[in-house]
Formats: structure tokens, sequence, C-alpha cells
């Protein structure tokens, strides 16, 4: 556009384009902008009418960007969050009275620690926020930080944008969670020859454990491997086999029924390590700010 362009069109149209683009769905987008779906759907046809394309059709309950439409956000997505991040840094916060929606990604043995501290912090001091919680993975965090899906991410990081802001959270170690009814520790002989359950995230069957079990010239048999550490307590209750789970997992999994129990791991293994990751946009957004401070505080109790 040029600047004649840009006086004759509706700036406010491209808050319902980036609505649009994250939730792909004119229903859900009108709920984050607050407006009524037939105003988003009258939005989205002067859209369409604007940038003479169709941006979006639909493929079964969802829409779908066009090639043109995954152009313009490529080019629009920046320009949109500097300008949402030169408003914000100018706008104090005031979690008591100020309404704020918060995206951060995290996978579920995170969120089973943080969340609960978390939301109790939001729930008294910032009684107007919302939080929305994304599922995930060291694969995803890059790609979901840098498309704007999440402006935080917290868990095992890797190769994250280069523009990304990082902290380091905690540090943990592992535990072995069990449920049968042998009693007395097991030696090491005993934990290799058990039959092993790993919470894996990318379908691996192959963990901090089995690393550390090579070094001492011994190998271990995986049988289950799960996306989720919440349903490890029903999967482990009547069987010998075990999981070895960071000792915060641990310690909230056994307080779920008294069949479960922990002991500390008949080897030694690599410490385990947490960090926190955010958009640069958001790096000095009061609220934003306001929110990892609570995260930092969260994990200070591990």
């Amino acid at each position: 556009m040029n600047t004649a362009d840009l006086r004759r069109a509706d700036l406010n149209l491209l808050t319902v384009f980036a609505a649009l683009m994250r939730e792909r769905s004119v229903t859900r987008a009108s709920q984050k902008i607050f407006l009524s779906q037939s105003a988003t759907s009258a939005a989205l046809a002067r859209l369409r009418d604007l940038f003479q394309d169709e941006l979006f059709v639909r493929s079964g309950r969802e829409i779908e960007p066009t090639a043109h439409a995954l152009e313009l956000w490529e080019n629009l997505g920046p320009a949109l969050q500097a300008i949402a991040a030169a408003l914000t840094t100018s706008i104090p916060f005031d979690p008591a009275s100020d309404a704020r929606e918060f995206r951060i990604g995290m996978p579920d043995d995170v969120a089973m620690f943080l969340l609960p501290r978390l939301m109790t912090k939001l729930h008294t001091s910032a009684p107007h926020c919302t939080l929305v919680v994304y599922q995930l993975s060291f694969r995803s965090a890059a790609a979901m930080l840098s498309s704007g899906e999440i402006s935080t991410a917290v868990g095992y990081l890797d190769d994250l944008p280069a523009t990304a802001k990082v902290r380091s959270l905690s540090h943990h170690g592992w535990q072995v969670l069990r449920a049968d009814g042998t009693p007395g520790k097991l030696t090491l002989a005993e934990y290799a020859a058990r039959p092993h359950i790993l919470v894996t995230h990318k379908g691996d069957m192959v963990g901090v454990v089995d690393r550390a079990l090579a070094e001492a010239g011994l190998t271990r048999r995986v049988i289950l491997g799960l996306p989720s550490f919440t349903i490890l307590p029903s999967v482990l209750t009547g069987t010998d086999m075990l999981a070895t789970v960071s000792s915060y997992v641990a310690r909230d999994l056994a307080a779920m029924g008294p069949h479960l129990r922990i002991e500390d791991p008949p080897l030694p293994l690599p410490t385990g390590h947490h960090r926190m990751a955010w958009r640069a946009t958001a790096d000095s957004d009061p609220a934003e700010v306001w929110l990892r401070r609570n995260i930092i505080e969260a994990f200070d109790q591990i």
C-alpha cells in the first residue's frame, strides 16, 4: 500500500485478520476480539474486498488461509506485533483491575506443577485476567513463539528463535515411580530388569535413563511410550512397571493415590533443567513482566 491506500483502509480490519489467522475460526476469533460473529463475518467480507482475495476457505469446522493470506501474514504479523509492543510498554498494568489474556506454552509435567500455583495468584491478584495454556514440547516451542501463538514458553527448551529472551528457572533431580507390592528399594540390576514406561513427546523410546544405563554397561526395556504424565498412575497400578520422572512430578503423582510410591533411582542421572523463553516484543510489556515474575516465584518453590 502507498500512503493514499493506507488512509483509505480501515486498520481495525487488521485486528480481525490477525485473530482469524490465529484462531482459524470466525466464532473463536470473534470471541477473542469481543465482536459478534456477524460483525466478524462482515469484517472478513471487507478484508476480502480490500485485498481482492478469498483469504480464508472452509475446511471442515475450521477455516484455512489462502496462499495470499499467508503471504500477507508474513508481512503484517511482525508489524502488528511491533505496534502492540509499542503501545503496551507505555501502558501501566494494574493486576487488580486490568483485564489481559495471557498465552503461554508448557508440557504437561510443568503444567501439573505450575498451574495450581499460578492460577491461585491470578485468581486472587488479577481477577479479571485470563490464561490460555498451549501444549508444548521442546520441538514446538520455537515455532509457537515465532508465530505469536504464545508469548511465553516454559519447559525443556532448545533451538529457540534468535530474538527470544531466555531465563533459567530451576534444576531438578529424578525419582522412580512404582505401584507394585514388592518391599524394599530396587537394586540397579532389578531396576534394569523391570519393564519401564517412558513419557515421550516426540515418540522415541530412549531417554536420559537409557544413556545413564549404557554408561554402566546395562540396558532396560521400555514397553510403553505415553504422551502425558497424568495417566501414569492408572497405568502403573497393579503392575511391576517403573517410570522415572522428575522429582516434582513424582511428588505430585504420588499424592494422587496411596498405591503409588517413589524412591531415588539406583544410579546417578544428570540434573534436569527448566527454562523460560519469551518473545522480545513482550520483554517490556508490564503485564507480561508481571506474569513472568509470578512464574519465577512459583519455580522458586521447587
